[in-house]
C-alpha cells in the first residue's frame, strides 16, 4: 500500500480569497479605500457580516485600516496590494515550486494617455506629490493635475524637498489651486487623498472613475525637525507605491 501524506491546508491567501463575500470585499478595496458602511452598500450584505469578513482579511494581513482624519469615529479600509502579491506568489509555490515567480515587479505597462485629478484639502503636500509622481512615472504621457478644496497659500517646503531629494522632481515653481478652477475640465480618473476632501469633493457631470486613498497629512504629524521630514518621506513613499499601482488601471480603463 502506498502511504498517503496528511492533507495540507490550502495557503492562507487562497482560504481567504475563496470565500465569495471576501472576494467581493477584496475587489472593492482594490479600486478604492472604503468605510464599512460604503462596503455594506456595495456588496449588499449586513454590516455584522461585512465586519466579520473584514476582520478575517485584516487578521490575514491582506487588508489594513486607518482612522479617518475627517471623522475619528470612522475608519477607512485599504487593500495591501504588495502583501496580496506576495501571498498569492506563496500560494502558487505551495502547489508547485516552479510556479514561484518571486516578488512581482511594479507595473511596467504605461497608459498611452489620460487625465487624472488628485484632490486633497490644502493642495500643498499629498495631492501635488501624487501629481508630480504620476507625471514622472508616465514621462508626461498622462495629464496629471492636483487641486484642493481649501488650498493653502503655498506648497509645503518639505513636500518640495522630498520630491527633489528622492525623485529628482522640482515643483518649487508650482502653487496650490482651488478645485473650483477645474470645474469645466474633464478627467478620466479623480483620486481623493484625504478623508475631508473625499466628503467635500463634488460629483463631476462627466462621471470620471473615482478612487479614495485615505492618507494622513504629513504636515500634521506633530513631529519636529528631522522627524517631521521623515513623515513626508513616508507619505511620498506610500503615494509613490499607490501611483505605480494605479498605472495598470489607467492603461486599461478610459472614459
Amino acid at each position: 500500500m502506498v502511504p498517503t501524506r496528511p492533507a495540507a491546508a490550502p495557503p492562507l491567501f487562497l482560504q481567504l480569497a475563496a470565500h465569495p463575500l471576501r472576494w467581493q470585499l477584496l475587489t472593492e478595496l482594490a479600486a478604492s479605500d472604503h468605510r464599512v458602511r460604503d462596503l455594506v452598500t456595495r456588496v449588499d450584505q449586513p454590516q455584522n457580516l461585512v465586519s466579520y469578513h473584514l476582520r478575517r482579511l485584516r487578521d490575514g494581513g491582506l487588508v489594513n485600516a486607518r482612522r479617518s482624519t475627517f471623522d475619528g469615529r470612522d475608519s477607512y479600509y485599504r487593500l495591501d496590494l504588495e502583501r496580496c502579491a506576495v501571498a498569492l506568489d506563496e500560494g502558487s509555490a505551495a502547489l508547485h515550486p516552479v510556479l514561484r515567480r518571486g516578488t512581482p515587479d511594479l507595473p511596467v505597462h504605461l497608459p498611452a494617455s489620460g487625465t487624472v485629478l488628485f484632490v486633497c484639502t490644502g493642495n500643498s503636500s499629498r495631492s501635488p506629490i501624487a501629481e508630480a509622481l504620476l507625471r514622472h512615472h508616465t514621462n508626461g504621457a498622462v495629464s496629471a493635475v492636483s487641486a484642493g478644496t481649501s488650498p493653502k497659500p503655498r506648497l509645503h517646503p518639505s513636500a518640495v524637498r522630498v520630491l527633489q531629494e528622492r525623485f529628482g522632481i522640482d515643483i518649487s515653481g508650482q502653487e496650490p489651486r482651488h478645485l473650483d478652477t477645474l470645474a469645466d475640465h474633464r478627467f478620466d480618473h479623480v483620486v481623493t487623498l484625504c478623508d475631508k476632501a473625499r466628503e467635500a469633493c463634488p460629483d463631476f457631470t462627466h462621471h470620471p472613475r473615482r478612487s479614495h486613498w485615505s492618507m494622513a497629512d504629513p504636515a500634521t504629524s506633530g513631529e519636529t525637525g528631522r522627524a517631521a521630514h521623515r513623515a513626508f518621506e513616508r507619505a511620498a513613499s506610500e503615494i509613490d507605491t499607490r501611483v505605480q499601482h494605479l498605472l495598470p488601471v489607467l492603461a486599461t480603463t478610459r472614459n
